[in-house]
């Protein structure tokens, strides 16, 4: 018969294929000249010869073999496909299949097949409910904090059915919100976008509820407030409106108000200390990740906590911004508030080398926001200070690395290092000093950083040392390097006693014990003559 089956096709054939649930596949596969005789008995019936001509017709034509589509069986109005070997009326009825094609509602019996056959039996498992894992506007909250959050604002608007003023929002802004206190005015201007002076409860509650603050963490609230709308990051200019409120609130902070110009200056020495230690990619644009991997929202909480702003060491010291200011004043000699390199290797009492001044202003390791060139601003000074009195700090460490870096290729050589030394060597046999040789210094530098590669330092290595500020020290700093050399049991006591204070803080209560005493003289001077005389004022 055309199209007709070899045997040894059929020999290779498998019980599964038959269909046949009346029959055990067991049995079957007990007795497999029943299936190959089965099998030949439905082959010789006249709807699969015909199925199987028109299949390799389309075979030969290049048309998709589809059984269905190309039978013409007169069982086709059964709804089977295959020409049935049983009587008519007898077939037993076939497996349900599902009319889907989809991946996702389909999925075939466990295990590899034995034939790849379309004919093999689909089952239609139990759909998987998957839960919701994307909102696109935030999770929402637990019904038990939304409630609690609606009596809260009943309690704090039950009195007041006309709304609140921007005096009366503060309680909301630190009850409810569980923000600084500081942060009511922006806060209040955020929902208040009419400027019309008064915030109704549902004013609040779609800003506040509707918009998810409530599933956010501290961090991610606060920097959703403070930053423009537009904007996917902080600038400078986002936090003047809470330092305007600290200036303006902080009892710390009182004796400020008559002195409008020192407290633009406090605002701003915060704001770069901010940016200089919380904004790492040095681009200007603080991120939500570097302000939640920050210290600065605790600082936050502590400044309204605490009636003593010189207790607030991070950020926001008075003391801390009387220091550097004054530091500035000092080398700032015709106080147009911009110094250039002779200004500049005066600080510390000429502590630094020429040569690593020089890569300062060569602004490899900090392009300057100065707009005269060769000349360092306010703002430089506040990044310049910092680096350089707390160089075991990660901004201080690269900072320092990249000046030392005279190739930029991020490695740090014996040559390199050489070079700034050079200078200090010249500098210690001018003063007397006993000098100490390069090659028992770079030992000593060896010993102190422990690089993972012989023959260079990396930046990795200077930031897992806590010893990177005196190898700085020791290439370009010699006043803090014979210090170190002599070390004071006082001080190490006092370092061992206070382990949580940083060299910038430690400084900083130095200089500014100096300056108070040197203008308590100043004061008694100036007060015991006849006349006046204003150059001998300090900047405060």
């Amino acid at each position: 018969m055309e199209g007709a089956v070899p045997m040894s096709d059929v020999a290779a054939f498998q019980p599964e294929a038959l269909q046949l649930p009346e029959l055990s596949p067991l049995a079957l596969k007990a007795n497999p000249f029943l299936a190959e005789q089965l099998f030949s008995q439905w082959l010789s019936l006249p709807d699969t010869s015909r199925l199987v001509k028109s299949l390799l017709s389309a075979a030969k034509t290049g048309e998709p073999l589809n059984a269905i589509g190309n039978s013409s069986s007169t069982n086709s109005g059964s709804g089977s496909p295959i020409p049935s070997m049983f009587p008519s009326g007898c077939a037993p009825p076939l497996s349900p299949r599902s009319v889907s094609g989809s991946p996702r509602t389909v999925k075939q019996r466990a295990g590899p097949s034995s034939l790849g056959s379309p004919l093999k039996i689909i089952s239609e498992p139990v759909r998987e409910v998957i839960p919701q894992f994307y909102f696109k506007n935030g999770r929402l909250p637990p019904d038990e904090t939304r409630e609690r959050c609606l009596f809260d604002v009943d309690q704090h608007f039950y009195d007041h059915m006309d709304g609140l003023q921007q005096n009366e929002f503060k309680l909301v802004a630190k009850d409810i919100c569980k923000l600084p206190s500081f942060f009511s005015t922006i806060l209040f201007n955020r929902i208040d976008v009419n400027s019309v002076g008064i915030i109704t409860r549902d004013q609040f509650m779609d800003y506040w509820v509707k918009g998810n603050f409530l599933t956010m963490d501290l961090a991610t609230q606060i920097y959703t407030i403070l930053k423009q709308p537009d904007h996917g990051y902080l600038s400078q200019d986002d936090f003047r409106p809470i330092l305007r409120e600290i200036l303006a609130t902080h009892p710390g902070l009182e004796f400020l108000q008559s002195t409008s110009e020192f407290q633009e200056r406090y605002a701003e020495t915060v704001i770069y200390r901010i940016f200089h230690y919380v904004n790492r990619s040095g681009t200007g644009h603080l991120t939500l990740k570097e302000l939640k991997r920050s210290n600065l929202v605790a600082a936050m909480h502590q400044v309204d906590e605490e009636e003593d702003i010189n207790k607030v060491l991070r950020y926001f010291s008075y003391e801390h911004f009387y220091v550097i200011y004054c530091k500035f004043w000092e080398l700032d000699t015709d106080h147009d508030l911009l110094i250039d390199k002779e200004n500049l290797i005066r600080y510390g009492n000429h502590a630094l080398t020429y040569r690593i001044v020089d890569r300062v202003f060569s602004q490899v390791a900090r392009k300057f926001r100065s707009k005269v060139e060769g000349k360092m601003g306010y703002e430089d000074f506040v990044y310049f200070i910092l680096s350089e009195e707390d160089k075991s700090s990660e901004p201080g460490i690269e900072f320092w690395f990249n000046c030392i870096d005279l190739d930029g290729n991020g490695v740090l050589t014996s040559n390199e290092m050489q070079f700034f030394y050079e200078e200090q060597l010249h500098r210690m046999e001018c003063m007397a000093q006993e000098p100490v040789l390069f090659e028992d210094i770079l030992c000593q530098i060896i010993d102190m950083i422990g690089p993972e590669t012989e023959g260079f330092v990396t930046l990795r290595d200077m930031k897992r040392t806590k010893l990177a500020g005196h190898v700085f020290n020791i290439l370009f700093n010699l006043n803090k390097f014979i210090a170190f050399e002599s070390r004071d049991p006082f001080l190490i006591r006092q370092e061992r006693e206070n382990p949580t204070l940083t060299e910038w803080d430690r400084f900083a209560h130095r200089e500014y014990i100096r300056l108070s005493m040197e203008d308590d003289v100043e004061d008694v001077s100036n007060g015991s003559g006849d006349v006046w005389d204003e150059s001998l004022e300090a900047p405060f």
